[in-house]
């Protein structure tokens, strides 16, 4: 490896044996570890924040198959390019029997007919394809690849784990900072593990520049003090996304518009926005409020909020930022009931409990015995299969006109 590149690339571990964290997919006897160590991984997706480990894993797996490696990103990669890489794949396994490893970062930017592109030739098994993507990829991968893929979720490193990947550097002649004299303070690593939240990479550039930014002292030693670590790494957010701030943050948000306090809601809206949050999660969360919060009180805030995701998804930022607050003004300020979210818990709880209950004889295709309510003027008594009460609509809003309706029927 260039001795010139990063410490960040030359200390990317070459095997499992070196790899540092997640464990809830790569430990003995896990699905992902059972698949690279019997080499059968035909198509794997990764995703998790960045720095955890998803590029090396990749690498890791491409030496397990025996395969060519080859990298692209979605951004920059248009069909053209990736039907290059696909053809050179083929003619690799053609010649001499070698799969190809085909990486691909961010995965989620490539649009429904370059993922299409990827199925054949997976399933012919010229190539390994292996994604990468820091977002659900349930919300942004077309299920057929989903389908065919290991999908592996990656969690931030912590603190322990960044400290000991830190640690390692100090020891590696051979890649690492091994060669040097470096005295390094335990509260330096402590300090630089923490503000990486959870990302290997920013960890060991700040490492990298703070040590040979230090200038030697009188007995030709590098000494790296906490001091030297804080100005080696910046804190780029007003908060970072690790340990429970990331959802303490998004949790606030929820409950102010939940509790219809529109200020405190714009007030933690602009502070994710300010900390880079993703703009598509924040849309996500106020379309479940929609429904779990507002529900039929006013059905047009699912739509609003709907609309905003989607709005998001086309216009993306700064311009979406307006979108997000306008929603955020609506749905705090529109009237609130949780009656829908209530009525399903309670079915499902006797689903889940009771002794399921047969479809009734006049519900059943094509039974005589059903009585079409169209016929007795749009509504009429017959037994639809639960005599228990679940929904119980609040007198609020528009839901107030769905009570009246249905307590009027049942007077008839």
């Amino acid at each position: 490896m260039d001795k010139d590149s990063p410490l960040a690339v030359r200390m990317r571990p070459q095997n499992l044996e070196e790899f540092i964290g997640q464990k809830q997919i790569l430990n003995e006897g896990k699905l992902l570890a059972r698949a690279i160590a019997s080499k059968k991984v035909s198509s794997l997706i990764l995703w998790g924040p960045a720095g955890c480990g998803k590029t090396t894993l990749g690498g890791i797996v491409a030496k397990a198959m025996e395969a060519e490696f080859e990298y692209l990103n979605a951004a920059f990669c248009s069909v053209a390019m990736l039907k290059k890489v696909l053809d050179r794949a083929k003619e690799r396994t053609k010649k001499d029997g070698k799969k190809t490893c085909v990486f691909i970062d961010e995965i989620h930017r490539f649009n429904k007919l370059q993922q299409e592109a990827l199925i054949p030739d997976t399933e012919a098994g010229s190539i390994v394809f292996v994604g990468a993507t820091i977002y659900t990829p349930h919300y942004y991968l077309i299920p057929s690849l989903i389908s065919r893929s290991i999908v592996a979720h990656f969690n931030p490193l912590s603190k322990e784990e960044l400290t000991l990947i830190l640690k390692r550097t100090l020891t590696d002649k051979k890649r690492g900072l091994g060669t040097l004299d470096i005295q390094v303070q335990e509260e330096a690593f402590t300090y630089i593990a923490t503000m990486a939240a959870g990302d290997a990479r920013k960890a060991l550039t700040a490492l990298e520049i703070g040590i040979l930014s230090t200038p030697k002292d009188n007995e030709g030693r590098i000494v790296f003090t906490v001091a030297a670590a804080k100005e080696s790494i910046q804190k780029n957010s007003v908060y970072d996304k690790k340990d429970s701030y990331h959802y303490d943050t998004i949790s606030a948000f929820i409950k102010s518009v939940r509790g219809s306090a529109v200020d405190s809601a714009l007030y933690w809206l602009a502070k994710m926005l300010k900390s880079g949050e993703d703009p598509r999660f924040i849309a996500r969360r106020l379309v479940i409020l929609a429904s779990e919060d507002i529900g039929n009180a006013n059905p047009f805030a699912l739509v609003l909020a709907t609309n905003c995701f989607k709005a998001v998804e086309f216009i993306g930022r700064p311009e979406a930022d307006l979108t997000l607050a306008q929603t955020t003004i609506y749905l705090a300020g529109s009237p609130k009931s949780n009656s829908a979210y209530l009525a399903l818990a309670a079915a499902k709880e006797d689903v889940e409990n009771e002794e399921t209950k047969e479809v009734p004889e006049h519900l059943k295709t094509h039974s005589k015995d059903y009585k079409y309510p169209h016929s007795y003027g749009g509504y009429v008594e017959q037994e639809y299969g639960s005599k228990k009460k679940y929904y119980v609509p609040k007198a609020i809003g528009e839901e107030k006109k769905l009570k009246d309706f249905l307590e009027n029927l049942h007077k008839e």
